[in-house]
């Protein structure tokens, strides 16, 4: 990437150059949650870190100008897709503009994008300019000049007035001076207040007829085929923190393909953004010829014999959907794949089963998962299409779950059976997180799972114990957690096995104060958990929460000037605190936690009883905070190697990936 050689290897493109970062985004995968280089990268030969230059997107387009200026290029993938509006950058603690600003490529395709890019080939191919491709659903563009034959909204502000509308009064009437004096009186202007003769001369009373709220907005509904929301420009939301989180709430609100609206947002240097509305999801049997392709299954013969970490992880791995409809604020995953779950049939998951059992090279007859951004989404969806498709809410599950989401597991559980009652198949694992809120409405479901793909230990992330930081994240409330692991133990039990959760806690996270991580650690000693690895809120682009980390603003709610306020812990000081609550049992850390605990007026934590937090003494250490970073970012030695947590241990690392033991 430091020249043009690889980029020129195959020639010059016929179509265009598609340019990814990658299944990350470049900066996340290179750096840590407190901005530290990392020493590894799952995704490089032999997890050697350091391969690939910051911001990939950026990079990769500027070698594929200088290789072939005249050739188009295409952006794609995770990093693109969110950063595809003017969004606040971590590393730089600043707002960027769009990456397609930024990186100057021609298009640039987010989500999925399948079927923008079969349209988007299609048309080059026919001799179509890549400056005339501006209509696909799920592209973004750059422009100089905006269209003429759209209808505007304008959402550059909040806190503006609305619309005055004309108020007649149904007690004028032309000839009554009396009323029309008591009109002026009060405040009714001769416009308003007048009401004309009828054509005919007749001066008979006619009815005055009210509309309804529901008839006035129907009467103003406008194509939204033909709408395009203007959204506050990079130079004002770069500045302007209650602008910047308005401008995402307004982005989230238009992500569902069946109401969305277009976007478009000036970049500077005379260039708008112009983001058309989301692709329609992908049908069964679109997704089925997407998973069908003959895919090789195994990583480039140019890496010859290392070993890619992320592959190992999924190479005996199937998905068998798409999409989220948690809504889990930390996660970018709705914006990206969208909230309609997308499903594959049966038949295919089980082909694929049989093409990993009969051509991957090390397959023992395990697969190690089955199933997608959450475990147990598969075939749940709106029970009316017509619903789902004016639907405007970021979550189907919370503040509970919907009444209009079908909760049935019974294709899921379905998909179970068949597929270890393959020949060849001795084990399926289900690795995916677990959206236990959803699994409590079938305890069917849950018996299947616990009594056949759990492998000792299960993963599900109540994410904290506290409302105030729950909200925040849109997560069920620890209630759940405990009516989940009610049927899991009773299951477990029923079926001879000694298995365990694995709870995942993020510290930090917006929306939490110093006393609710208390009581996340006093809930963890209660409930005998020992967090081996624990991860800081990790502000990625587009998320919701990254935007109440930026602005100390919630765009859950409308946004004013005045509106609420949302605690954050962004000092280096206050996150280690938050991180080390979670490793309460670490004595590095009880120190800072003493004096934290001193300060808030809780001394009565402090002590060596079976309801204290940390003990009085220090034993003989020295005494200093030893980040988990190394755990996080440092290669496993051979010669510290575990097999799997103890009993009480539990692992928070939220990157999808194994957990780095050393």
């Amino acid at each position: 990437w430091q020249d043009t050689t690889d980029f020129m290897a195959l020639g010059k493109p016929n179509l265009f150059f598609g340019v990814t970062a990658g299944n990350m985004d470049s900066m996340i995968n290179r750096y840590t949650a407190d901005r530290k280089i990392r020493n590894d990268d799952a995704y490089s030969p032999n997890d050697v870190g350091g391969k690939r230059p910051d911001r990939c997107s950026i990079n990769y387009t500027q070698r594929c100008r200088e290789a072939y200026p005249e050739t188009p290029v295409i952006l794609g993938g995770i990093e693109a897709s969110l950063r595809r509006i003017a969004h606040y950058d971590y590393w730089q603690d600043s707002v960027r503009r769009s990456i397609l600003a930024d990186a100057q490529a021609d298009l640039l395709l987010y989500g999925n994008a399948e079927r923008a890019l079969v349209e988007v080939a299609h048309r080059i191919a026919r001799g179509d300019a890549i400056e005339t491709i501006n209509d696909v659903r799920g592209t973004g563009l750059l422009l100089q000049d905006l269209p003429t034959d759209w209808t505007f909204i304008d959402s550059t502000n909040i806190d503006k007035p609305g619309r005055i509308e004309k108020y007649h009064n149904p007690y004028v009437v032309e000839s009554d001076d009396s009323a029309k004096a008591k009109a002026g009186e009060t405040g009714l202007n001769d416009t308003q207040s007048e009401a004309k003769e009828p054509a005919t001369g007749d001066a008979t009373a006619k009815p005055v007829r009210f509309f309804t709220r529901e008839e006035r907005a129907l009467e103003r509904r406008l194509d939204r085929e033909k709408t395009v929301i203007r959204l506050p420009a990079f130079s004002v939301v770069r500045d302007n923190q209650a602008l910047y989180a308005h401008a995402n709430r307004i982005l989230h609100q238009e992500t569902n393909p069946g109401n969305a609206r277009a976007l478009v947002q000036n970049q500077g240097d005379g260039l708008k953004l112009w983001l058309n509305a989301p692709a329609e999801p992908l049908s069964t049997e679109e997704m089925d010829y997407v998973f069908d392709r003959p895919f090789a299954r195994v990583p480039h013969p140019h890496y010859g014999d290392a070993k890619i970490p992320a592959y190992e992880m999924i190479r005996f791995s199937v998905n068998i959907m798409r999409g989220c409809f948690g809504g889990c604020t930390f996660c970018s995953i709705t914006e990206h794949e969208g909230r309609i779950i997308q499903n594959r049939s049966e038949n295919s998951i089980i082909r694929e089963i049989e093409t990993i059992r009969d051509s991957v090279p090390g397959f023992t007859g395990v697969i190690s998962d089955l199933g997608g951004p959450t475990a147990n989404m598969y075939r749940i969806a709106c029970k009316s299409p017509k619903i789902e498709a004016a639907c405007r809410r970021p979550s189907c599950v919370y503040p509970g779950i919907c009444s209009n989401l079908n909760t049935d597991h019974s294709s899921l559980i379905s998909v179970y059976k068949r597929a270890r009652e393959l020949p060849g198949i001795k084990k399926v694992l289900i690795s995916s997180g677990l959206r236990y809120d959803l699994a409590v409405e079938s305890p069917e479901y849950v018996e299947e799972l616990v009594t056949h793909h759990v492998g000792g230990y299960l993963k599900i992330a109540p994410e904290h114990t506290e409302r105030g930081p729950l909200d925040k994240m849109m997560k069920p409330g620890i209630g759940s957690y405990d009516r989940f692991k009610a049927l899991f133990e009773k299951f477990s039990k029923k079926a001879g096995k000694e298995q365990y959760l694995i709870p995942y806690f993020i510290a930090a996270h917006p929306g939490t104060t110093d006393e609710d991580m208390m009581n996340l650690a006093l809930w963890l000693k209660r409930n005998g958990f020992k967090a081996d690895q624990v991860q800081n809120f990790y502000p990625s682009p587009m998320a919701t929460a990254t935007t109440m980390y930026h602005t100390g603003k919630n765009p859950l709610k409308r946004i004013t000037k005045e509106s609420e306020s949302v605690d954050v812990a962004k000092s280096p000081d206050q996150r280690r605190l938050h991180k080390a609550f979670l490793r309460y049992h670490d004595a590095n850390n009880w120190p800072i936690l003493r004096t934290a605990l001193k300060r808030m007026g809780r001394e009565d934590l402090i002590g060596n009883g079976k309801d204290q937090l940390v003990p009085a003494y220090q034993p003989k250490t020295d005494g200093s905070y030893k980040s988990p970073r190394r755990k996080n970012s440092t290669r496993q030695s051979k010669s510290n190697k575990k097999s799997q947590p103890g009993r009480g241990v539990i692992l928070t690392q939220h990157t999808g990936l194994p957990p780095r033991e050393s």
